[in-house]
Order: structure tokens, then C-alpha cells, then sequence
């Protein structure tokens, strides 16, 4: 790897700006970046169609580059030949802040690269939007993006996330929207805290927190609900100074027995929670876990 330093200045020329756009309210964009894309010699966008009316809204002409998952790569290299004879230009994304799950990475690599400055204009990202008004821990949070569209990957994806202690970002679409939290209800069980954020910053915005048969529910009573763009927020498991091993070690004992009873789960998680003076919500989970090895 080599080393790579970059001091950016007023006066230096073949740069590009990282700008972020309003995710929905157009009076998040912010001065600056209002005039950096006034400034610049392109603008480089996801969805030119998008951009221009963004851009028409806030009274910039400007020339549109596509830039999207497609044509990333043959396009950072055109884009490089520009800053390099010395043009300015700003990449965004069709809302948010540009690669957080957009394009832009293989171009700001390569120009880093080659010594191009590449200078950051921030504003509004969905992700931190959405984890200022949950109501769960923020001190550490991890961002996962959109999940597999496929069930069974989908599944698996979250089965490697149900130990983790950090609160938990996602996005999703409407259309796969109520069959994820399905998957999040069998990977992290019914008791697990969650939170979503429909349209937000929009006329629309609305924000939705509880469990995830909660959260199931709701959408199975409001169908005219599941539309728009979402971000779903859960808390992460809560760890306490014992191991697992250590917790579970006699209690699985006791849920052995019992299963052999063929006594419900249920009833097995009230038992065990009495004997043992932890919670039946975490109980039943570990009766559910046993029953099926």
C-alpha cells in the first residue's frame, strides 16, 4: 500500500466534490453545496433524469455525467482525464450523501489514487437522519444496507448479526419490506426492539417503533402503509458481564427434561423462568433454539 496525502486549498484545481442532496425536504440542501454545484464544471449523478429536476428546483443549470453501477468504472476513468487538465467537478447521488450504498466508490479510489483532491460537502445521510430520532443507543451503531432479496439468504445474513451488541441500520425497500421483518422476527426472535423510518424528511414521514410482531402487525392492518422508502433501526443484543455458556449451562438442562415431557413451550419458559429468576422472554427463545437441534 502506499502512502497517499492529500491537503486541500482553495487554489488547487482537478477537484471533486462529495456533495450530499436533501433525501426528501429540498430545504436541507445546504449553501455550500449549493454553490459548489453552481460552480463546478459537471456534476456527476446516479440518475441525470433526477438530478436535473433537483437541480432545476434549486435554479442551477449545470452539465449532467451519468455515473451509476453500470458504467462506474469506464466512467472514473473519463472522469479522472477531466480533473486531471485541470476541470471541476461534484458527484451526488439521487438523495443523501454520495457512497453511502451509492455509486461513487471506484471513482473516488481511483482518484485518490492519483493524487486527485477529492473534498467532502456534507449534509443530510438517511442513515444518521434516522438513528437522531429512534430512541435506540447511538454511542455505536453498525450499518448493514439493504439485505439479500432471496429469503433464505436473507435469513442467513441476520443469523450472523444476532449476537450483535450495536444498534443495527438497514435499508428496505416496499416491496420486500414485510417479508424482511419476517426474517428479522425468526433470526432475533419476537422481543427484540425496533424502529422505522418511512419517508423521511418527506410530506409523509412517519415513524413506527415496537417488536417486530408489532411492527408485522401494524403493516398487516395498514397495507396502504407499506410504500415509500424505509429505514429500519433494531437494538442490539443486550450482553450482560456473564457468557452465554455460563448463562444457559444448567438452564439447558432444565429445558431438556422438559422437552422430554413434551410439554409446551410456553409452559417450559414459565417453569424455567421461575426456577431461575431470568427473563421468560429469553428463556423461550433458548426453549425455541433447543427444540429444534
Amino acid at each position: 500500500m502506499t502512502l497517499h496525502s492529500q491537503i486541500n486549498s482553495s487554489e488547487s484545481s482537478g477537484r471533486l466534490y462529495v456533495v450530499a442532496t436533501p433525501i426528501g425536504n429540498l430545504g436541507d440542501i445546504t449553501n455550500r453545496a449549493q454553490q459548489v454545484l453552481s460552480d463546478v464544471d459537471w456534476v456527476a449523478a446516479e440518475d441525470t433524469r433526477h438530478s436535473k429536476q433537483l437541480l432545476t428546483a434549486l435554479g442551477i443549470k449545470q452539465t449532467l455525467i451519468s455515473l451509476h453501477e453500470h458504467n462506474e468504472q469506464a466512467r472514473a476513468e473519463q472522469l479522472l482525464q477531466k480533473l486531471q487538465a485541470g476541470e471541476q467537478g461534484a458527484l451526488i447521488s439521487d438523495a443523501g450523501t454520495p457512497l453511502i450504498n451509492d455509486p461513487g466508490y471506484h471513482l473516488v479510489k481511483l482518484l485518490r489514487q492519483h493524487d486527485i483532491a477529492v473534498v467532502p460537502v456534507p449534509g443530510v445521510s438517511a442513515v444518521i437522519t434516522a438513528l437522531s430520532c429512534a430512541g435506540l443507543p447511538t454511542d455505536r451503531f453498525s450499518y448493514e444496507g439493504f439485505l439479500p432479496a432471496k429469503n433464505s439468504k436473507r435469513l442467513q445474513s441476520l443469523q450472523t448479526l444476532e449476537n450483535e451488541s450495536r444498534t443495527m441500520v438497514f435499508y428496505e425497500s416496499p416491496h420486500r419490506l414485510v417479508d424482511s421483518l419476517k426474517s428479522f422476527l425468526e433470526a432475533f426472535g419476537p422481543d427484540r426492539e425496533a424502529f422505522i423510518g418511512r419517508e423521511l424528511t418527506k410530506k409523509y414521514e412517519h415513524f413506527l417503533s415496537g417488536n417486530f410482531e408489532e411492527i408485522i402487525g401494524y403493516f398487516a392492518d395498514n397495507p396502504d402503509k407499506v410504500r415509500g422508502e424505509f429505514v429500519l433501526i433494531v437494538a442490539g443484543k443486550n450482553v450482560t458481564n456473564e457468557t452465554e455458556a455460563d448463562t444457559f449451562v444448567d438452564i439447558d438442562k432444565m429445558i431438556e427434561v422438559l422437552l422430554k415431557q413434551q410439554l409446551p413451550v410456553k409452559q417450559i419458559s414459565e417453569i424455567v423462568s421461575e426456577l431461575t429468576a431470568k427473563k421468560k422472554k429469553s428463556i423461550y427463545q433458548r426453549v425455541l433454539q433447543l427444540k429444534e437441534q
